[in-house]
């Protein structure tokens, strides 16, 4: 196996024992500072942050090891219906079951490393959401342990890119709120300005009666 294939599958070990840690029991205290640390802590961030990278990388291994897998086959049905290969006896035909091998343990490999990525994430959003409604449920009933700064921090956590993405969009909000201030501010000069002119030439061209 070569380095960045043994890299993979030390990810792979570790994306288990993460899932293990996840859904293991543990009391409702201790699973929510673990969350909240998860959540506030700018190390594990940055370490997500890494983490897609690396995904898009083993996605690279993973479309070549199906493309590799593929020509294995087409080869593989070439060498079965070559006369030249079938006199060649077993050692031609264990070369190339032995690359279809390890073709297909890559392709395998990083295909269950995605898939479990995928997994995490979703079981990740998952018990946040059922620590959230926890905490929401106990503030509701009064328990004196929930606190309304908790469940805050539980609804932000793992969506900092989503904070980032609604402040970019507020700003752009607040811009486009002073532009159409700007222009009413300008649309009521103009008025007043047109209003006195209108008001003064009133004035000035009224009839006189005479008495």
């Amino acid at each position: 196996m070569t380095l960045y294939y043994s890299l993979v599958f030390l990810l792979l070990l570790s994306e288990m024992a993460i899932f293990v840690s996840l859904v293991i029991p543990m009391p409702f205290t201790w699973r929510r500072k673990l969350f909240t640390f998860l959540s506030e802590s700018p190390l594990i961030a940055k370490l997500q942050y890494g983490m897609k990278i690396t995904f898009i990388f083993i996605l690279i291994l993973f479309v070549d090891s199906v493309n590799r897998v593929y020509r294995v086959q087409v080869e593989a049905s070439a060498a079965n219906k070559n006369p030249d290969t079938q006199a060649l006896g077993g050692s031609a035909r264990m070369e190339v079951q032995a690359r279809k091998f390890y073709s297909q343990r890559n392709m395998y490999l990083c295909g269950f490393t995605l898939f479990l990525s995928l997994i995490l994430n979703r079981t990740y959003v998952m018990i946040l959401d059922v620590l959230r409604l926890e905490e929401e449920v106990k503030r509701l009933s009064g328990h004196p342990s929930a606190t309304g700064k908790n469940a805050g921090k539980l609804d932000q956590a793992g969506n900092a890119g989503e904070i980032g993405k609604l402040r970019k969009e507020l700003e752009a909000k607040d811009r486009d709120i002073a532009n159409l201030k700007k222009q009413g501010e300008g649309f009521q000069r103009e008025y007043n300005r047109l209003g006195d002119e209108k008001a003064g030439t009133g004035i000035d061209s009224a009839p006189r009666k005479d008495i």
